[in-house]
């Protein structure tokens, strides 16, 4: 089992690896440097500047009604959250009167509502509640909703002796937690054009609701206790797109500013702890050579990120000092612009760093900051950043980065829209190269003369509100504009070759073919595994799982021969975890439309098949299954299209949950 080592007190400098607690500790003398006193302001982010007052906006979703296909109920927002909706002459007359009334009844329940503990009463002078005024002339009394928000533990642990069992519990808590923050995220403007019909025009950021709808519901990761070092179930190298994700899975706690610590206040012997830092390049005397770093202090910026008066040695700065005098390692995360990101940036975790050297210095710009160097710790994996920056150079000039190992610069033959490259720097297998490539699955022609095969819409200039393919799916589409899947469903009808719409609609995702450049590599832990070269965002679609559709006929003749079968009826239901709303939305019912009927067919791969066939199994996969139909409306025969679950770095191995085992034991995995 995991281990928690508490940091009770810092009275001694401790060793590298080693912390005991007692007494108490004075400041260090670094902080008299009889600088300027600088102008005070957290290391901001620039891309987040409005976090932080957005965030204190309630935010929240319509609540899903039970019945509801979608989770969603389409009731008008309330005016209360916010003072939306249309403008009409004596709007302020009406509103007035409504919320006079309001606090009218709200007053006279005030005290019965204490008792479930979610209201307070608080007096308030400005009061238009009417309420009946004793003989000693106290204060109307109004009733405010209190938010029981979970405070951020003060108290310092590390986390040690985590098992391989702690180790896979941890990660799939984040694993989850990250899928529900990304779920949310991508539904919300689904609301916001929902709301329009009611006259709310305010586009809200999804980054934000999701993590205020969250931390409302208790779910920020990792507030109990302040953890030093590694957080559990966090690896190095994952990737995240908004800074608000770092603060819900407790990476760094800090919505703008860079320097993550325990305060003075708060701290056992008076003396703040820094605990992670943001490395953005925001700070013009800052340098970044990867496994060294030369970290600027916060404070003293003015808009323009120009350092414009000195740093003091407090808050962040003084943390940072402390941490180095005590040998408190503390957690690097790097961002930077990124193509392909949801937010045209992205923050990657790079492990741990030692902070062995701090010093007043004269910037760039003649004003004093503090610098600090932070080394990286050895025997970490590899830097995400520069796993990221490999991978780019992979997709322009492959060969130039990697010489040899490649056995194929397109298995694909040119049939996807991108090259699929063959990579084994273990072995002389070249297996994967001998197959014919199959882009897509082939059906048995009947399955194209099904009943209603010349439905479709009429939607000319491209798919919008309730057009027929809509509510096919039961009233909303399932992708919104940028391609990414609102949520899992039993199956998804997209438009198909009867339908009127560009090819550019919204509704013709998967039908596009490969977006991502892929790679099959020789792994000696999966054998063979696939790998993107492209930063892959979660709820992006991957890619179809093809192979050939066979008869009952046929199935039995393979069977005997032994050949390479698929059954989609064993894939596991992942989908239904994409889009889940339980944990924020207790009624909340998984979408149980489109039906479809059970799935009774198998695909042969022996002879033809495509990148999908050499995914991995794993029971936390970061790839789903979703059943879509567009070129026929037989439901038996769906085809099999592959969505990321979570947002999946370059040269990360891609993986499915292939399901039950068949009656030999073996998980139905054609590699």
């Amino acid at each position: 089992m995991a281990s928690l080592v508490p940091f009770q007190d810092l009275d001694l400098q401790l060793g590298p690896s080693t912390f005991t607690v007692a007494g108490n500790c004075s400041s260090s003398g670094a902080g008299s440097s009889g600088m300027i006193v600088p102008k005070i302001e957290p290391k901001l982010e620039p891309l987040d500047e409005f976090a932080q007052a957005d965030l204190q906006t309630p935010a929240s979703f319509s609540n899903p009604s039970p019945t509801s296909n979608s989770g969603f109920s389409l009731a008008p927002p309330r005016q209360s959250e916010g003072g939306y909706g249309l403008s009409f002459p004596g709007d302020d007359n009406v509103y007035s009167e409504f919320h006079r009334i309001s606090e009218m009844f709200r007053t006279a329940f005030a005290k019965r509502m204490q008792r479930y503990g979610d209201v307070e009463v608080v007096e308030d002078p400005d009061s238009r509640a009417i309420v009946p005024v004793n003989n000693e002339g106290q204060l109307s009394t109004v009733v405010i909703a209190r938010r029981k928000y979970q405070q951020r533990s003060s108290e310092l642990v590390r986390v040690t002796d985590l098992s391989p069992e702690d180790q896979r519990y941890f990660r799939d808590v984040v694993r989850r937690t990250r899928m529900l923050y990304d779920s949310i995220r991508v539904l919300a403007p689904l609301e916001d054009e929902r709301n329009q019909q009611f006259g709310h025009f305010k586009k809200t950021r999804g980054d934000l609701k999701a993590a205020q709808l969250m931390r409302e519901r208790g779910l920020w990761l990792n507030r109990d206790k302040r953890i030093v070092g590694s957080i559990p179930g966090v690896y190095v190298g994952d990737l995240f797109f908004f800074r608000m994700e770092l603060c819900v899975v407790g990476l760094h706690g800090q919505v703008q500013a860079g320097i993550d610590f325990v305060s003075a206040s708060h701290s056992s012997n008076g003396e703040p702890i820094a605990t992670s830092v943001i490395v953005s390049g925001g700070y013009e005397d800052d340098m970044d050579s990867g496994d060294v770093i030369i970290y600027t202090g916060h404070g003293g910026q003015d808009k323009n990120s120009r350092q414009c008066v000195s740093q003091k040695l407090e808050g962040g700065n003084l943390a940072l000092e402390r941490s180095m005098y005590y040998g408190v390692e503390v957690r690097v995360i790097r961002g930077f612009k990124y193509e392909g990101s949801a937010s045209g940036k992205v923050y990657v975790y790079d492990g741990l760093y030692r902070i062995v050297d701090c010093w007043a210095d004269v910037g760039k710009s003649g004003f004093g900051v503090f610098k600090y160097k932070l080394v990286r710790i050895e025997d970490q994996p590899e830097m995400g950043s520069a796993v990221l920056k490999f991978a780019e150079t992979l997709r322009t000039r492959p060969l130039e980065a990697r010489p040899t190992g490649y056995v194929s610069l397109d298995i694909s033959r040119k049939k996807e829209n991108v090259p699929v490259f063959l990579y084994n720097d273990i072995d002389t297998d070249q297996e994967p190269a001998y197959y014919d490539y199959l882009v897509k699955t082939i059906f048995p022609p009947h399955v194209f003369q099904y009943m209603g095969a010349s439905a479709g819409c009429d939607c000319v200039n491209g798919c919008f509100g309730n057009c027929f393919c809509a509510i096919r799916n039961g009233g909303e589409f399932a992708y919104d504009h940028n391609g990414i899947l609102l949520r899992g469903k039993p199956l998804v009808l997209e438009c198909g070759p009867h339908c009127r719409c560009p090819a550019t609609c919204r509704n013709r995702v998967s039908q596009k073919g490969v977006r991502k450049r892929f790679e099959v590599f020789r792994s000696r832990e999966t054998g063979w595994g696939v790998r993107s070269l492209d930063l892959i965002q979660a709820g992006s679609f991957i890619c179809e799982y093809a192979g050939i559709v066979l008869t009952k006929e046929q199935e039995e003749i393979f069977k005997m021969n032994g050949d390479s079968l698929i059954y989609p009826s064993r894939f596991s239901e992942r989908w239904a975890e994409w889009g889940d709303l339980s944990q924020i939305y207790p009624e909340y019912v998984r979408p149980s439309y489109p039906s479809i009927p059970p799935l009774d067919f198998a695909m042969d791969v022996s002879r033809m098949r495509n990148l999908a066939c050499y995914m991995s199994h794993s029971s936390s996969p970061n790839v789903l299954v979703q059943l879509v139909l567009y070129d026929h409306n037989y439901a038996c025969f769906p085809r099999l299209m592959l969505f990321a679950m979570e947002n999946i770095p370059p040269l990360q191995e891609l993986s499915i949950d292939y399901g039950v085992a068949d009656d030999l034991g073996k998980l139905a995995i054609c590699n």
